[in-house]
């Protein structure tokens, strides 16, 4: 998944402002504990990211973006 892709799915769920809140706060068990922002500073398959966001937020990702 290429990088503009992720970030036009993050904020198609949950708006451009709370998107970009999400990927600077909310760290993810299932990326160690990092943020989007820093699994995306080092180096982390944005593909693996997003499945993080998706489990994280079930309710939140549309089916067709999953």
């Amino acid at each position: 998944m290429r990088l503009t892709d992720f970030w036009e799915r993050l904020e198609q769920s949950f708006g451009s402002v709370y998107a970009r809140s999400i990927a600077a706060d909310h760290a993810f068990t299932e990326l160690g504990g990092r943020t989007i922002d820093a699994a995306i500073a080092q180096g982390v398959e944005t593909a693996t990211i997003w499945r993080a966001v998706v489990a994280a937020y079930p309710d939140r990702v549309p089916v067709r973006l999953r």
